[in-house]
């Protein structure tokens, strides 16, 4: 298992205001992008599983964190858009990757996580095609 001491950011919804506005989860969203890029994370197109490590709020009691740390997280943001943004800034075209399982939990502090699994069996001659 490969662990990136990168906190994760989702991907935001962005308009052509965009270019210029600067809004503050945009700069977020590049600069988790650039740190992505910095720190060579590699991401195969099968047979992985990624696990976002959300860093738990400072206001929680250690009674709390202690609990919390490593269960799931169940709130926003989203894991379709933690994997968005990953994907954005590892591939100019992510059509590519077909196989990746993805998880996130809290922790201490925010991390991302690779880890190797069993790829998918391949599918039998004639299974999985669509009927036109």
């Amino acid at each position: 298992m490969l662990v990136y001491d990168i906190c994760p950011v989702s991907k935001p919804r962005q308009t052509q205001r965009d270019r210029w506005a600067k809004r503050p989860a945009v700069l977020r969203y590049r600069a988790f992008c650039d740190e992505v890029r910095l720190k060579r994370l590699q991401l195969p197109v099968s047979g992985s599983h990624v696990t976002f490590v959300l860093p738990m709020p400072p206001s929680w009691s250690k009674k709390k964190r202690t609990a919390s740390a490593g269960q799931p997280h169940q709130q926003k943001p989203d894991v379709d858009n933690l994997m968005k943004a990953l994907m954005d800034a590892l591939f100019a075209d992510d059509s590519g990757v077909w196989d990746v399982r993805v998880s996130k939990i809290w922790g201490e502090s925010g991390s991302i996580r690779i880890a190797e699994i069993a790829a998918p069996a391949e599918l039998a001659a004639g299974e999985g095609k669509c009927q036109s």
